[in-house]
């Protein structure tokens, strides 16, 4: 199972984490994968000033809504399959 983490804090909220929360839902209903990827909602991850913090079985990343889908398909796909 692959763990994703997205943070709902402030300073990520206000950058978007919910759009990129709602992308990233749709993207696993999208590839069938709901049994596969964990999605999860966390609280200040401590980097504020990179963005949506978002990790990945514990690897960190960037993300905006802009780049969820882009960030999905190199990210999260590989992991799965």
């Amino acid at each position: 199972m692959v763990k994703i983490m997205v943070c709902i804090g402030s300073s990520c909220h206000l950058k978007g984490s919910r759009q990129v929360v709602e992308r990233l839902q749709y993207l696993i209903a999208e590839n069938g994968l709901k049994e596969k990827v964990e999605l999860g909602g966390t609280f200040c991850m401590g980097r504020c000033q990179e963005g949506v913090c978002v990790t990945v079985d514990g690897d960190f990343f960037s993300v905006t809504p802009d780049v969820a889908k882009k960030f999905f398909e190199e990210n999260v796909l590989p992991r799965v399959k």
